[in-house]
């Protein structure tokens, strides 16, 4: 007679040899180090925002203690960011096949039967659906972010971050419960043990099949794919951190293979100023004007007499959140602290500063610094870049560079800058 159909929560279901203890362990002692590496350069992405600096910088307002560990970010290494953003992205990606296959190999135990078998299991059950729930809401909008895709209801930061504490939550759960069993199964594997060692070891964990199928391919094998899954996302997703010849193999990155022209403005951007509807006659010399404001007034001046204050130089890159960044570029103009000497302060007790732009939407139209990154010598309201007055798309007539600083605190088309201390209860009129 023919076999009778087997349900899901019958072990015997799920027939692939592939399955088993070691297989698991393996692919959860890589995702215990990737996603731990991840949520720490996530909490730092983060800070760099300096978010308890302003209500503009803050896309989290209601944190609450989630924001303990802020801090002030520093100007220093100048490629911090770009740094631990890189890192952030280009992982992410990179072990995505980790987590599908990591997600494959454990299915058997969402159909296990009883649901609940004690207090512990009933914490691990539940850790394992928000493990698994929040696994795929942080790696498919974090995906979604980096193509530049928002496609999902809301703002990317509150869900992101909110998102990613819910996931690591469950994930340290999770990870405190299975880590003793993760640990005797890869020492059994460098001690090669084979699979009947695994069948009968681990009763409680029914991922090894009583009745598994011809394999196809060996546990090892499987695990040679997947690292060759990451080992291609990686190599597509990279170099978009690159400038060269390195920077055309992100073909999985929108500023990655895309060519962002010749001369000295032939660098990535992220929004051209049609896309901000900054016209041509906003910018021109003879209507922009920069409106400085501080305890001694407000002073406004024209491209041509910024051109005539002190200039200085600084060799910088820009980093964005979604992972991308440029090699130094040279960049000329006055610093942010000499702005701040010219209404009243001295230059080496700059305060914070409020950036508004000529852009009339977008979520970083307006944006705060701190006084640390206002004193930085390298800190400049950039007007030229690579010898070579800023184009529209990179900012012109001028823009802000700070090194170590988010993409999207360096503001293009700058109209407004406001001197004063911007943290809580310390804001003034500001």
């Amino acid at each position: 007679m023919r076999d009778q159909p087997l349900p899901p929560s019958s072990p015997g279901f799920w027939r692939s040899p592939v399955r088993g203890p070691w297989f698991t362990s393996v692919l959860g002692v890589v995702l215990l180090v990737g996603i731990t590496v991840l949520f720490v350069t996530g909490l730092l992405s983060y800070a760099a925002y300096n978010p308890d600096l302003s209500p503009v910088n803050d896309k989290t307002p209601e944190k609450g203690i989630l924001g303990f560990y802020l801090f002030a970010w520093p100007t220093g290494p100048y490629w911090l960011y770009r740094l631990t953003q890189g890192v952030h992205v280009t992982l992410g990606v990179t072990i995505v096949p980790v987590l599908l296959a990591k997600l494959w190999s454990v299915v058997p135990k969402l159909f296990a039967l009883p649901p609940v078998r004690s207090l512990a299991h009933a914490l691990e059950r539940i850790s394992l659906l928000l493990l698994v729930g929040g696994a795929l809401f942080e790696f498919v909008t974090g995906v979604l972010n980096v193509q530049l895709d928002y496609v999902f209801p809301g703002s990317f930061y509150p869900l992101h971050f909110y998102g990613a504490w819910v996931f690591f939550a469950a994930f340290v759960v999770h990870a405190l419960l299975r880590a003793p069993a993760a640990v005797r199964n890869v020492r059994r594997m460098r001690a090669g043990k084979g699979p009947e060692e695994e069948a009968g070891g681990e009763p409680d964990f029914p991922l090894v099949s009583p009745r598994p199928a011809a394999p196809t391919v060996s546990r090892r094998g499987s695990l040679w794919l997947v690292g060759g899954g990451s080992l291609a996302l990686f190599v597509t997703t990279a170099g978009q951190s690159f400038d060269g010849p390195l920077r055309r193999t992100a073909l999985l990155a929108p500023h990655g293979f895309a060519d962002p022209g010749s001369g000295p403005g032939g660098f990535q951007i992220n929004k051209t100023a049609a896309y901000r509807g900054i016209s041509a006659r906003e910018t021109s010399d003879e209507v922009w004007r920069l409106a400085v404001t501080g305890p001694s007034g407000t002073v406004r001046l024209s491209r041509a007499e910024l051109l005539g204050l002190p200039l200085h130089s600084s060799a910088l890159p820009i980093a964005c959140v979604e992972g991308w960044s440029t090699s130094n570029q040279w960049w000329r103009g006055v610093r942010l602290r000499d702005l701040a000497a010219l209404v009243g302060y001295e230059a080496d007790a700059a305060p914070d500063v409020l950036v508004e732009s000529l852009q009339r939407r977008g979520a970083f139209r307006r944006a705060a610094l701190r006084a640390n990154q206002v004193r930085d010598a390298r800190s400049l309201l950039a007007l030229d870049v690579n010898g070579e007055p800023l184009t529209p798309d990179h900012g012109h007539p001028a823009r802000i560079i700070v090194p170590a600083a988010p993409g999207v605190l360096n503001t293009k088309w700058v109209a407004r800058m406001t001197f004063g201390d911007l943290r809580p209860g310390l804001r003034g009129d500001l």
